[in-house]
Parts: structure tokens; sequence; C-alpha cells
């Protein structure tokens, strides 16, 4: 499917979900510009999912509004509905992150709650 410059679209990028706009094409991407999020980006090494005995435990941050990312073509769909509010789903996709994460008892989720709790201050809920 082709986009057009100011189309609404979803988009994944990495692990997170997001809902943006598009503001570019490139040959095998689209430049998106971030306005919600749908899905919290998961926590941890990209390369070993729910492992807690890696290397670097990375906390991972979502996008930032208005931030923009080149994402690879088969990772943007199209989107139509009424945009959400950033901050609002925002709160609402770390909140849900969390209440998955509080139902496992692993070194992972215990990892990962500590990450989202120094997240949660950098985003100001």
């Amino acid at each position: 499917m082709e986009f057009n410059i100011g189309d609404k679209v979803t988009a994944i990028y990495k692990t997170g979900h997001y809902y943006g706009e598009v503001t570019k094409e490139l040959p095998t991407a689209y430049t998106v510009r971030v306005l919600a999020i749908k899905k919290h980006p998961i926590q941890g090494d990209l390369h070993n999912p729910k492992d807690a005995e890696v290397g670097f435990f990375h906390e991972r941050k979502a996008l930032a509004h208005r931030e923009q990312a080149n994402i690879p073509k088969k990772m943007v769909k199209p989107f139509d509905g009424e945009m959400p509010d950033y901050k609002k789903s925002l709160v609402t996709a770390f909140n849900e992150m969390k209440a998955s994460l509080d139902t496992e008892d692993s070194a992972y989720a215990k990892r990962s709650l500590e990450c989202l709790e120094s997240l949660r201050t950098e985003y100001g809920i």
C-alpha cells in the first residue's frame, strides 16, 4: 500500500506501536511523525526478548510527540479514525504495559517494572 504526505497511519517502530502521519517517502521507508502511542515499547534487549540476564537491559522510551522516525514501509498501515491525544495515549499505553508486567512473576518483569518506574518520572505521569 502506498501513502501520501499527510496520510494518517499506524506504524510499528522497534517494539512500540504508534499513530502518526506520513511526512516523507523514502525508497524503502516512510518518515512518520508520531502523534500518539498505541503500544508502549517493551523493555530489555531486542535480540533477547523477555530475558533479564543480558549484558545491557535497555530502558525503552516511547517516541516523543511529533518526533519523526523512518519506518520500513511494511510496518506502516492506514489509520482511519480520530487521532488520540498524545499524552492520554502515552498514559494508557504505559498503564497497559505496567498491568501486563504486574501479572508476571519473573526476573524480566521485575527489571522491566524498574525501567517503567524511571520512565514514569521522566514522562511526568
